[in-house]
Formats: C-alpha cells, structure tokens, sequence
C-alpha cells in the first residue's frame, strides 16, 4: 500500500518535469471500483478483447501493485467484471486501470480494490490465450512500464518513473 498523496500535490511538484519520468493520464477513465484512492507499482497486460491473461494476473498475489490493462481502448467488450475484481481484492492488488471495458458495475463498486476504466460494457471476451504480460504499453498516448509506479484518486491518475511522495 502506498502512503498517503494527493495527485493535485504530485503535480504541483512535478509540473516541470520534462524527463518524461512523470505522465498524467487524460481524464477519460470512470472510476467504478470499491475504492476511489489507490497507488503502487505497475504490472501490465497488453490485450484486445481477450482477458485470459487479466486473469492470469489477478489470480497471483498482487503485493500492492496496480494492473495497468492495455485494451487498445476497445468499448466491445469487457475485460474486468466482478469475478476478477474479486480475485484482485482477495488477492492483494491496488488497483485496475483498464483502457477499455469493464462489466458488473455493481459488484465493482462493492469490491474493495480501485478500478478505473473507459466504460462500461455487458458482454464478456472471448478466451483465446492471447496477449502480452509486463511489457511497455501505451495507455492514451501515454507510456506506462512495468516498475513504473501509478497513483489515482478523484482528481486523476498519475503515472512516475519511480515512487513519489507529496511534498
């Protein structure tokens, strides 16, 4: 678990940080998880339309870490709905940010892990084994690596090179 920060105050430190070390996700992500304020570092999975391996990632014990889901930013189809959601709850992670879909938005909000994604979406994907786990991925034009460390409360979601503190 990360400590106590303010995206607004993480901002301010590093507005003028021009390394690319400090990204600012736009605010195009709906927060539909059972807790709004959530941080800690980066595992991804790249996929399109297929969360066999957004499965496989929140079955393993998350230690605080984010799952940051390269969807291609698809609204076909849902990568993340209550049973997973679950899994990452009872299984330690912070959080989800999914560029794309989520389903079950009930039991989302009812599950005590952070969730953001584009939209939500009732259809489930197809399981084919497909995509690519802890690889560079970009989420809205924005880079976000494996390590990197990721921190999202009502006012967005930023992403940091290494782990930050407020000042």
């Amino acid at each position: 678990m990360t400590t106590a920060f303010s995206t607004c105050d993480l901002c301010d430190a590093h507005k003028g940080d021009t390394s690319g070390a400090f990204r600012v996700l736009p605010p195009v992500f709906r927060d539909f998880g059972g807790r709004g304020h959530f941080g800690g570092p980066v595992s991804t999975v790249k996929c399109h339309e297929d969360n066999s391996l957004v499965k496989a990632a929140l079955d393993e014990p998350g230690q605080g870490r984010v799952l940051v889901v390269d969807g291609g930013a698809s609204l076909r189809r849902a990568l993340v709905g209550g049973n997973l959601a679950a899994a990452a709850a009872r299984n330690g992670w912070a959080g989800v940010v999914v560029d794309g879909c989520v389903r079950d938005v009930a039991e989302l909000a009812a599950t005590p892990v952070g969730i953001r994604a584009l939209a939500a979406m009732p259809l489930p994907t197809d399981k084919r084994g497909q995509g690519q786990r802890d690889i560079a991925i970009q989420i809205q034009d924005v880079w976000v690596r494996p390590g990197d460390w990721l921190y999202a409360d009502a006012d967005g979601i930023v992403v940091a090179a290494q782990p930050l503190h407020a000042s």
